[in-house]
């Protein structure tokens, strides 16, 4: 980052614990993964018989999908913290909108300012030909 700030200690222990997140949620699913695959390879035959050992494969399977699933999930949580994170924090970007709608709104007061001074000065003008008009009359 090219402009990267020096931040505050909760900040930075707060970013520590959304990368320390990150990290153990892509192991928990690169690990299970792994495992799924390790439990689909057929072994010779052991002291369990084939149906139990499939059946305990196929419970160990759905634990294991589970955990992937969780971890997903998390990291969709970890995505959706990141993201409130970056716009509650994002002090810059947040101060340059509020002088950028500042600059809009000044530039709409000076040029209202001007209609309405050129509006008084038209008016001051037509009252004094309307004054002028009426104590020159001969029908006061």
């Amino acid at each position: 980052m090219a402009n990267q700030r020096v931040l505050p200690q909760s900040k930075e222990t707060l970013l520590q614990n959304y990368n320390k997140r990150l990290k153990d949620d892509i192991k928990s699913i690169m690990d299970n993964f792994t495992e799924i695959v390790k439990t689909a390879k057929i072994e010779d035959e052991t002291q369990v018989s084939r149906p139990t050992q499939a059946e305990q494969d196929h419970y160990e399977m759905h634990v294991r999908a589970a955990n992937i699933v969780r971890a997903g999930e998390s990291l969709m949580k970890l995505v959706s913290d990141l993201k409130q994170f970056l716009i509650l924090n994002d002090f810059p970007s947040v101060n340059d909108a509020i002088s950028q709608q500042n600059q809009q709104l000044r530039a709409l007061q000076d040029e209202c300012d001007k209609k309405l001074t050129s509006l008084r000065d038209e008016i001051a003008v037509d009252l004094y030909e309307l004054e002028e008009e009426y104590y020159s009359s001969r029908y006061k």
